[in-house]
C-alpha cells in the first residue's frame, strides 16, 4: 500500500456478516446455561483422554499425539479454520480449503459454520461498548472455564449473522458442519487399525482434550493480560499477546495484533513474534499454491485503532487523527519484513 491514508478518511473495522447499521442487538444482557451437547462431547474426550491415554501410553502413541496435533492446530485452525475460512485473508484452490477446514474441523470445537458464527459474536461483542462477561473471558478463571467449554449464551438481542452465499451453499462445507463430531471416526478406524486403542486414545481423545482446553487457556489469558502494542478505541474487550505460547498456537497467541488488524493473514508482526502458520503461508505461496496473502499494509487505516504506547504517555486516548501518518508508517514497516 503506497498511499498515505489518513485515519478519519476510513470507517471504523466492521465485519458486514454480522456489522448491520440498523441492528438492534445488544452484546450485554443475556444468561449462559449449560449446553447438554458440550458437557458429554467434551466431557467423554476428557474422560477418554485421560484415563485411556494413561492406560495406554507408548512412544508410537505420543509421537501420533504430536504430529496429528501439530497438523490439525496449524494447517487446520490456523490456516484452514480461522485465517482462510472465517477471515479469508490468503487464496488457495479449492482443494485445499476443504482439506484444511476439514484439519480445523478435527480440532474438536466445532463444525466450519459453527466455528464461524462463534467467532464472529465474539469479535463482535467484543467490539462493542459494553459486552457480556462470556465474551471477555473476565470472569474467574474456574468459571470462565466451565462456561466456554460446558455452556452456551442466549442474548436478549443477539445479532443475525448472514454467512455468504459462497460459503453456506457450499456442500462439502455443508456436510462437514452436519456430521463433524463423526468426522473423527474414519481417522479412529485407522489409527485403531495401525496402532490399537492406545492410537485411538492419543491420537483422538488426548489430542481434542488438549486442543479444546488449549484453546480456552489461550482465550482467557489472551483477554486478561499480557502485553499489546494498540488499542481499539471504544471496544470492550482488549486483545493481549501471549509470547509463550506463540509456536504452540501457530502465531494465534499474538491475539492483540488480530484485533488490531482481523484480516492480516500475518499474525506475528513485530520481529521476534514468532508465526509458524505465517511461515507455513509463505512456503505454500513459494510453491504456488496460496496467493493473495493479507498483512496490515494491503488494509485500510481505521480511526479507532491507536498505538498502545502512544496511549500511556499522557494516560488518555489520543484523537486517531493525530496517529493517522504514524499508523501508516508502521504499516509499511510491517509489510518490508
Amino acid at each position: 500500500m503506497n498511499k498515505e491514508i489518513t485515519a478519519n478518511e476510513n470507517p471504523a473495522y466492521a465485519n458486514p456478516r454480522i456489522d448491520r447499521p440498523e441492528g438492534r442487538a445488544d452484546a450485554l444482557p443475556g444468561t449462559v446455561h449449560a449446553d447438554p451437547a458440550k458437557i458429554i462431547w467434551v466431557g467423554a474426550m476428557f474422560l477418554f483422554g485421560t484415563i485411556g491415554s494413561a492406560l495406554t501410553f507408548s512412544a508410537g502413541a505420543l509421537l501420533l499425539f504430536v504430529v496429528t496435533s501439530g497438523i490439525t492446530l496449524c494447517l487446520g485452525h490456523s490456516l484452514g479454520m480461522h485465517r482462510r475460512f472465517i477471515h479469508r485473508s490468503y487464496k488457495c484452490p479449492r482443494w485445499m480449503e476443504y482439506l484444511f477446514v476439514h484439519f480445523g474441523v478435527l480440532v474438536g470445537l466445532a463444525g466450519p459454520f459453527g466455528m464461524l458464527r462463534t467467532h464472529d459474536m465474539r469479535d463482535w461483542a467484543q467490539r462493542q461498548s459494553e459486552c457480556h462477561s462470556y465474551f471477555s473471558h473476565n470472569e474467574v478463571w474456574y468459571r470462565d472455564f466451565w462456561w466456554q467449554l460446558f455452556c452456551s449464551i442466549r442474548l436478549d438481542n443477539p445479532p443475525e449473522i448472514a454467512i455468504e452465499s459462497e460459503i453456506a451453499n457450499d456442500r462439502v462445507h455443508q456436510f462437514m458442519e452436519k456430521y463433524w463430531m463423526l468426522q473423527q471416526l474414519p481417522w479412529a478406524l485407522l489409527f485403531f487399525g495401525l496402532g490399537g486403542w492406545a492410537w485411538v486414545f492419543w491420537g483422538i481423545c488426548s489430542r481434542v482434550s488438549i486442543s479444546m482446553l488449549g484453546h480456552w487457556l489461550i482465550g482467557h489469558f489472551a483477554h486478561n493480560t499480557g502485553h499489546r502494542d494498540w488499542h481499539v478505541d471504544g471496544a470492550a474487550v482488549q486483545g493481549f499477546n501471549v509470547p509463550f505460547a506463540a509456536l504452540l498456537t501457530m502465531g494465534e497467541s499474538w491475539h492483540n495484533n488480530h484485533h488490531a488488524y482481523p484480516a492480516s493473514a500475518k499474525l506475528g508482526l513485530e520481529p521476534g513474534q514468532w508465526d509458524p502458520g505465517w511461515w507455513v503461508l509463505k512456503a505454500l505461496q513459494y510453491a504456488g499454491l496460496v496467493t493473495d496473502l493479507v498483512t496490515p499494509a494491503d488494509l485500510a487505516a481505521r480511526p479507532e485503532l491507536v498505538r498502545y504506547e502512544m496511549l500511556s504517555e499522557s494516560g488518555a486516548v489520543i484523537a486517531p487523527g493525530d496517529l493517522s501518518k504514524a499508523t501508516v508508517g508502521h504499516l509499511r514497516a510491517f509489510d518490508s519484513r
